[in-house]
């Protein structure tokens, strides 16, 4: 059994090669928008031969092939390898010190950036405990990761739990979260509220409840009339509305990337070793915090209130439930609702955290939370934030040691080998459904 699982990551890791660092990826692609107002299409990353501190991104925008180029100071396992020291493109060449800062100006403080001390002690600091630092520091960035994926599992796996079928359009919701927090946050920037935390909280429940109503719409509109087929009708009505939805905010939106400014930015020094410093974000903490708490609320509602005794009653056998006088309708919708809402926060952890939002921004996102749905359990609340965090790690060590371009290869690859060999998941059981 565990053979085709060995066979499987040796294959992977001799495709993966020797790949880019996934922060100085994400951090370069930042900057694209600051020399190109249209949205960068098929990008591709690799680094100079020769130089591993400089990092190109080739890209097409405006019909044109461009590329932008960001030399760092040091290379993966080195500090300083999120630190900027320099930014080329192919119409500008490396700009010179006031442009760099005005660029430094622009990115709002998202990019730290190494002065000339710090990048000699960098190269001179001794490197015994850099890569367990940089382990550390890639199990902190995978926290976040974590989250996103774990929410919208939540809200799959509720769904799932009590009418037996995937809602494959809960990333739209997400998307819709994402959208309305990106909206929500350039009005606060307007008003001057952008880093005033009831207000940044108000757009966060105004995005929940926005998605909350779709979620209790898509229930009562579609799933509802669908439910209790045994055919495949109601998940073609679920790539429906997914369809619906990106084509419904494309025709809104348009079809570009929305950038919020980032909030809670402030980077606090955990450890060092002298040359490489593990950091996290305040914005890192929050939504560790946020989304503990929100699983936490959770778990007391499943357990200690009527609609969790009547959601695990619905999940046990609906129609049995329903005889003893439970309003199977009311749990369902009440279940869509919550699920809007969690699917939103992962919307607005993406938005203020990622950035770079669009119309298919739920789709992949979507579709990873499904896998690590299906990997904890589907139809189980913890195994939801199991398989969340699961993926999540095994998407950023993957990132940060092997080839990014191999990173959705190795979730989708993961969300095969645990339906073939534990198609319950981890933390789920194989229970027979009543109707």
């Amino acid at each position: 059994m565990l053979r085709p699982l060995l066979l499987l990551l040796a294959a992977l890791l001799l495709l993966s090669g020797c790949g880019v660092d996934a922060d100085q990826r994400e951090l370069c692609g930042r900057l694209i928008p600051a020399f190109d107002s249209e949205p960068p299409e098929r990008l591709s990353a690799r680094t100079e031969p020769g130089d591993g501190r400089t990092l190109r991104l080739d890209y097409r925008a405006g019909g044109q092939d461009r590329w932008i180029a960001c030399r760092f100071a040091g290379t993966v396992f080195q500090a300083g390898h999120r630190e900027l020291t320099g930014v080329a493109t192919d119409r500008n060449g490396w700009l010179d010190d006031m442009r760099f800062a005005m660029l430094r100006l622009w990115a709002g403080q998202r990019l730290p950036v190494a002065d000339a001390a710090e990048e000699s002690a960098a190269r001179s600091a001794p490197a015994s405990w850099r890569p367990v630092l940089f382990l550390l520091q890639q199990t902190i960035n995978a926290i976040t990761v974590a989250c996103v994926y774990g929410l919208l599992a939540l809200g799959y796996t509720l769904v799932y739990a009590i009418v037996g079928q995937i809602n494959l359009a809960m990333g739209e919701l997400t998307m819709l979260g994402a959208m309305m927090t990106a909206l929500g946050a350039a009005a606060l920037g307007l008003a001057g509220l952008a880093t005033w935390p009831p207000a940044i909280l108000a757009v966060l429940v105004t995005a929940m409840g926005f998605t909350a109503v779709q979620g209790w719409a898509m229930d009562r509109l579609v799933f509802r009339r669908l439910r209790g087929l045994r055919s495949h009708t109601p998940l073609i009505a679920a790539i429906g509305l997914t369809m619906a939805y990106q084509e419904g905010v494309r025709l809104l939106q348009g079809a570009r990337d929305w950038w919020p400014a980032p909030i809670l930015d402030d980077r606090h020094e955990l450890l060092t070793d002298g040359g490489f410093t593990v950091t996290a974000l305040t914005s890192q903490f929050a939504i560790l915090g946020l989304t503990g708490g929100l699983y936490a609320l959770l778990w007391g509602i499943m357990q200690r209130t009527a609609y969790g005794r009547a959601h695990r009653a619905c999940t046990d056998d609906a129609a049995a439930a329903e005889l003893v006088g439970v309003d199977v309708n009311r749990t369902v919708a009440i279940t869509f609702v919550i699920g809007g809402g969690l699917a939103s926060v992962a919307g607005s952890v993406i938005a203020l955290y990622y950035g770079g939002i669009n119309f298919f921004t739920g789709y992949l996102v979507g579709f990873k939370a499904l896998a690590a749905a299906v990997v904890g359990g589907i139809g189980s609340v913890p195994g939801a934030m199991l398989g969340g965090a699961l993926l999540g790690l095994v998407e950023t060590f993957w990132s940060a040691y092997f080839a990014l371009a191999y990173k959705d290869i190795v979730a989708f690859g993961l969300l095969t080998l645990f339906l073939i060999y534990r198609p319950n998941g981890l933390l789920g059981t194989d229970r027979n459904r009543g109707d």
